[in-house]
């Protein structure tokens, strides 16, 4: 593996490819506007659709949007295997995606040079790193790609709104546990910040602790099994200071796409029915119904 983002530039890349991409309309940001619903201590992020946003008329076509990549949508080029680029279709600004320069398929396991370039992205700038583990977990595209959200996500609230239910149940360093509060299938470790300071050295540490949280979810990944294929959907966040990796059942809540984000905090919801189920179901119900029931005897 090879750094080749150069320290402390990616911020000022980012700024640069927007201006670039927004003066020549090659960004088609989904219009949106944006409602909070509080439950179970956590204020939680509402996006309703407030147009037909483009990429719902496109997302039927064929293709591999990635490989090759929009140059106009090309930040940089993370690592040897890595380039950072804008997501043509964001909902949030500066929503970056990173993506492998070869195809490898987006429901195989995560590898080390997956969490090198997460931990170079983590480097750069305080923001939420996630991916979608296949289809049932709101994955767009087959081909492999990471994402990144600028924090704080709430100016109003915590960096990450799911925060208040992570920071207080985080276990000691070098362990996986859960969070009391988080009414689903889950696995929580803490980030090591010694990892970020070295993303090719701390990527590898960064993958064993994927391994066990996978393990400790059910999704039966100890040790460094030989097969690529994961065992099942799911949604992985990860901060600065901790990790969060969810099972998932299902991908629609209501007709809604909930991805990771959801899981951050973040919902969409397609129209105003849906907006008023979700406040009267609560989010807390959308998250349970596409993720799986905690374990008997979970803490």
């Amino acid at each position: 593996m090879k750094l080749i983002l150069q320290k402390g530039t990616l911020w000022r890349k980012v700024l640069d490819a927007t201006a670039a991409a927004t003066e020549g309309g090659s960004l088609h940001p989904i219009p949106t506007r944006l409602e909070h619903v509080e439950e179970g201590g956590v204020r939680f992020i509402v996006r309703v659709l407030t147009g037909r946003p483009r990429k719902y008329e496109e997302s039927s076509r064929d293709g591999n949007p990635f490989l090759p990549y929009d140059e106009s949508l090309f930040v940089g080029e993370l690592t040897d295997t890595h380039v950072c680029l804008l997501n043509k279709f964001n909902v949030v600004e500066h929503h970056l995606l990173a993506v492998t320069r070869e195809f490898e398929d987006q429901e195989d396991y995560l590898t080390v040079r997956d969490f090198a370039a997460f931990l170079a992205g983590l480097a750069e700038f305080d923001c939420l790193a996630f991916y979608n583990g296949g289809v049932t977990a709101g994955a767009s595209q087959p081909h492999r790609h990471l994402q990144f959200v600028a924090l704080p996500m709430d100016p109003g609230g915590p960096a990450v709104p799911v925060e208040p239910l992570v920071a207080g149940s985080l276990p000691a360093q070098g362990q996986v546990g859960s969070s009391p509060s988080l009414p689903f299938r889950h696995a929580l470790a803490p980030m090591d910040p010694a990892w970020i300071g070295d993303p090719l050295s701390g990527a590898h540490e960064a993958l064993g602790r994927y391994h066990r949280m996978l393990c400790a979810a059910g999704m039966e990944r100890g040790g460094s099994p030989a097969r690529q294929r994961q065992s099942g959907p799911y949604n992985l966040l990860i901060t600065r200071r901790w990790m969060l990796l969810v099972p998932r059942s299902a991908e629609f809540f209501n007709g809604a796409s909930v991805n990771a984000l959801g899981f951050a905090g973040a919902l969409l919801v397609r129209h105003e029915d849906q907006l008023r189920d979700l406040k009267r179901r609560g989010p807390m119900t959308a998250l349970r119904s596409v993720a799986f029931p905690r374990e008997e005897g979970e803490a």
